[in-house]
């Protein structure tokens, strides 16, 4: 059973379908990326998902569980992670404090979530800068730290929405390998948005293409590559 189901689903604003019936489905421990040019709803499907925005038609099932307009922390608690496009920080507060605010109401004692932060921080290369307030780090530096934010709450699957944009070519390097660890160690689940196709090539086995609000392809990342439904979405005819 796959553990993220979206089916047939639906997104209006006033009159424009931004997205129709647009079908997806994500097996456990897989990186599968989402694709498609500007304005093919790949952030509207997001947002879906994950309970910022309601759907007018379809469902999404995850874990078995119907999920649809769930609230954002109702879903949250079910176990799916997110990232944005503008990584959303709290620039006042240490990198650790950043690391430590999903743990606040939960069973963690603080010494055990202070370690998960500690282990998270190091993986992004972020440790020495635990001290420091999130303001004085890289926009590349604040994605990475909200990537491992995200993870403190043991999401079984995390939406990463853009995550190589504006940030250096080091920087993409160990964002990729801190998804591959954490798909190979954890088993965890990521679903990506990205125009960056060499880096959705290296992380992901299946990618699915969306152009205006509707899927058009889904394959590998070579034979979406060389779709001429994909081609032309991009291209034109």
């Amino acid at each position: 059973m796959a553990l993220l189901e979206v089916e047939n689903l639906i997104k209006r604003f006033g009159g424009l379908v931004v997205l129709d019936n647009v079908e997806l489905s994500l097996e456990t421990g897989r990186i599968q990326g989402v694709i498609g040019p500007n304005g093919a709803g790949k952030t509207t499907l997001f947002n879906v998902i994950n309970g910022i925005y309601s759907a007018d038609g379809g469902r999404v099932v995850f874990n078995g569980r119907d999920i649809t307009n769930k609230s954002i922390h109702a879903i949250a608690a079910a176990g799916i992670g997110r990232t944005f496009q503008v990584a959303r920080v709290f620039n006042e507060m240490t990198l650790l404090d950043n690391m430590l605010v999903p743990t606040v109401r939960s069973s963690w004692t603080r010494g055990a979530a202070e370690n998960r932060a500690y282990e998270l921080l190091e993986m992004a290369q972020l440790d020495r800068l635990a001290q420091q307030p999130a303001i004085e780090i890289s926009g590349g530096q604040k994605k990475l730290l909200e990537f491992v934010r995200t993870m403190m709450n043991d999401p079984a699957l995390v939406l990463l929405d853009e995550p190589f944009n504006g940030i250096s070519p080091a920087l993409i390097e160990v964002l990729i390998e801190i998804v591959q660890q954490l798909n190979r160690r954890e088993g965890k689940t990521f679903l990506l948005i990205s125009h960056e196709m060499p880096h959705v090539g290296e992380l992901c086995e299946t990618v699915t293409v969306l152009s205006a609000g509707a899927n058009i392809s889904r394959g590998t990342p070579e034979e979406v590559r060389n779709d001429p439904a994909v081609i032309e979405a991009y291209l034109g005819q």
